[in-house]
């Protein structure tokens, strides 16, 4: 399972199948919006139309709906109804996305799966309440679980569980932009960020789907501890593409990371073991405004001797090692185990 730039491993069947319920469900959400000009950039977001609000011919720019083919995946394995899961589901994708349209604002980012952000285009106030609408028909859409039988008292506790994680989830933003101001970050601080940041969300997308399932607490918290650390593996594979992945696969710069001075988990682990001159220069670089590609080369040889690629892939595979073990005492169906596998493979090894 080893982390490396040979070619993506293919999507795992789970994205396929859950997508055209997750689809309709996020149009329908969307669409019961009784406002004039804010759907229209959420779908563009979406990348359900472009620009001029035409419908899309391209899925490049859709994403991968990770977070609800999760959430559905769990209800599924454990014999679930997933037409009760859907709801949720629809709404991780939602809230995810409020949180990309403020991220590219931060984050000054003017191009996002290959195509141009919501900011760049619209402006930073209009994106703003793009994003909070976003959230807001998120919150909504969990709630509407109750239409499909989900009872009462699941209902609420999904809504708690989204809830918590989107606060942690904005509580690791805060803390992600604080990094780059920093040169002390280690790498504990880092992964403690990216537990927050990245990891809630998909913790709560596995533990949403379980618990529509089943109300059995020791397999929820196992699904909600197997979410706890793909969310790292997921997150350290994106700070590796983000640094020496191909642009034309990610639908980002290779080197944007590195001129906003963003501390990605290879450059925290550079700062930590640099060392000389080396480590003067990386302070230097980052104290600075990165605008020379000298610097960014710079930067990348300095990762690259002190072993950054091949420690964010030991990383990354560990915590795929980690969320294997969290659900190896589960008694699940072959296919289930197999998917998971697949899906832990491609999670560790996808070029964007």
């Amino acid at each position: 399972m080893q982390s490396s730039n040979k070619p993506s491993p293919s999507l795992p069947p789970m994205f396929e199948r859950y997508r055209f319920d997750v689809a309709n469900t996020l149009h329908r959400s969307i669409s019961d919006l009784h406002l004039k000009e804010i759907p229209d950039l959420l779908k563009y977001h979406l990348g359900w139309v472009d620009r001029d609000g035409n419908v899309s011919q391209t899925a490049f720019s859709q994403g991968k709906a990770l977070r609800p083919t999760l959430c559905m995946f769990a209800c599924d394995a454990l014999a679930g109804d997933i037409t009760q899961a859907v709801l949720g589901a629809a709404a991780l994708e939602l809230i995810h996305n409020f949180s990309l349209i403020h991220d590219d604002i931060q984050d000054q980012d003017i191009e996002r799966r290959h195509q141009s952000t919501v900011w760049s285009i619209w402006g930073i106030p209009k994106a703003l309440v793009a994003g909070d609408a976003m959230q807001v028909v998120g919150d909504l859409t969990a709630l509407m679980s109750m239409e499909k039988g989900v009872p009462v008292n699941v209902v609420l506790k999904v809504s708690e569980i989204l809830t918590e994680s989107y606060l942690e989830m904005i509580e690791g933003q805060c803390l992600d932009l604080r990094f780059e101001t920093r040169t002390d970050i280690s790498s504990e601080d880092y992964l403690g960020m990216v537990a927050r940041k990245t990891g809630a969300l998909l913790r709560s997308s596995v533990h949403i789907g379980s618990l529509i399932a089943t109300d059995d607490e020791h397999i929820t918290q196992a699904f909600s501890e197997f979410g706890n650390h793909i969310g790292r593996a997921f997150q350290i594979r994106d700070d590796y593409l983000g640094i020496w992945g191909d642009a034309s696969e990610t639908g980002k710069s290779n080197d944007n990371d590195i001129r906003r001075r963003k501390k990605s988990f290879p450059v925290v682990y550079g700062f930590e073991h640099a060392s000389g001159i080396a480590k003067k220069e990386l302070i230097s670089i980052y104290n600075e405004e990165i605008n020379e590609e000298e610097d960014v080369a710079k930067v990348m040889a300095i990762l690259e001797d002190v072993g950054a690629p091949q420690y964010s892939a030991e990383i990354t595979e560990k915590s795929a090692e980690l969320a294997l073990s969290a659900i190896s005492g589960l008694d699940l169906p072959d296919w289930v185990d197999q998917e998971i596998g697949d899906l832990v493979n491609f999670l560790v090894n996808r070029q964007y």
